[in-house]
């Protein structure tokens, strides 16, 4: 019987500091420690998260093996995000990665942060609504802070962007919004918490007009900014009165705008099978608008959401992207250098 591979995942592309063990598709564990100090200046500052992340990852190994209840010894190989991200946090956990892989004496694998957040789908027990892995080829809707894609998944490593965002993300215009509700940082979770208690029809906002399987939320973002501001010469609270309903209309023209998207994907490709990845995978009316939509399709229409822990970022993911490379020998030279912005996969 052939040995299942354990491989240690290292994230720390922004603001996170991530570890996870990972045995075959199984998480052992998976630490993650959040740097609440961005909160009060409105947005990650770099400098300071790389900081926290030389300090938290020693900490946080330590804590992933212990929990995983292994011998570091039994290691077989360092899976540390390369990018892409905020090059600082990069370099702090590349050069982690790089001497714990020396020491161990096992080999070092380079994980992309976005592949890494497809493979979530591999893990084992990681999606909310399906039990299965997802079969290739499928479309994978990755959505978070500095990513909205739509991507066509061959295989593992056999990737094609069909569609990205040409100017804001998705996850970037939940923040600039919320900063102008009085969210504080960062302002999803907090949006899609208000949006719980709100009517989504309560306001109505235009869909920009972009062709092909592009996004643009920069106009949307800028109508929805204007429209608050507006209202707040006439009533001063108007925020106060309204949060949970401009919450709850706002996420409901975002998932509308992503399904209309990844719907003209599936007639393009002729693929029905679909993942949603990402930070931003776990807002629930995104969840509800594409679940209500799957539904009442034929049984080959496939979803596959992930649970919240592998939405947003963690080591997990990486690990289980190092399992894939490991297995096809597809190892690091300690020379590679991390990278900031998306390569082409």
């Amino acid at each position: 019987m052939q040995k299942e591979l354990i491989i240690i995942g290292i994230e720390s592309s922004c603001d996170d500091t991530a570890v996870s063990i990972i045995k075959g598709r199984k998480v052992l564990s998976n630490i993650i420690f959040h740097q609440n100090i961005h909160k009060k200046y409105g947005g990650v500052v770099p400098e300071l998260a790389s900081r926290l992340h030389e300090k938290k990852l020693p900490l946080a190994t330590k804590k992933a093996i212990f929990l995983s209840k292994i011998d570091q010894n039994q290691i077989d190989g360092v899976s540390v995000t390369f990018g892409p991200g905020l090059i600082g946090p990069l370099l702090v956990g590349s050069s982690f990665a790089k001497s714990f892989s020396m020491g161990l004496g096992v080999p070092l694998l380079s994980a992309n942060h976005i592949q890494s957040h497809i493979f979530t789908h591999f893990i084992e027990n990681a999606n909310i609504n399906n039990n299965s892995y997802p079969k290739f080829p499928f479309l994978s809707l990755v959505i978070s802070g500095g990513h909205t894609l739509i991507i066509e998944v061959n295989h593992f490593f056999h990737m094609k962007i069909l569609g990205s965002t040409l100017d804001d993300s998705v996850g970037n215009v939940f923040d600039q919004i919320a900063r102008i509700l009085g969210i504080h940082y960062p302002g999803g979770p907090m949006i899609d918490f208000f949006s719980k208690y709100g009517n989504k029809n309560k306001f109505h906002f235009s869909k920009p007009l972009v062709n092909g399987l592009n996004f643009s939320f920069s106009g949307l973002k800028s109508q929805i900014r204007k429209f608050i501001e507006n209202n707040i010469k006439n009533d001063p609270f108007f925020i106060k009165k309204h949060i949970h309903d401009i919450c709850a209309s706002m996420q409901k023209i975002i998932s509308e705008i992503l399904l209309e998207k990844v719907y003209q994907a599936i007639l393009q490709t002729n693929i029905f099978r679909v993942s949603l990845s990402g930070g931003v995978s776990a807002n629930h009316e995104i969840q509800n608008t594409f679940l209500s939509f799957f539904k009442k399709k034929t049984k080959k229409w496939e979803l596959f959401l992930p649970k919240i822990e592998y939405a947003t970022d963690n080591a997990a993911m990486i690990g289980i992207s190092g399992i894939f490379k490991y297995e096809r020998k597809m190892f690091e030279s300690l020379d590679t250098s991390p990278f900031s912005k998306l390569k082409k996969f």
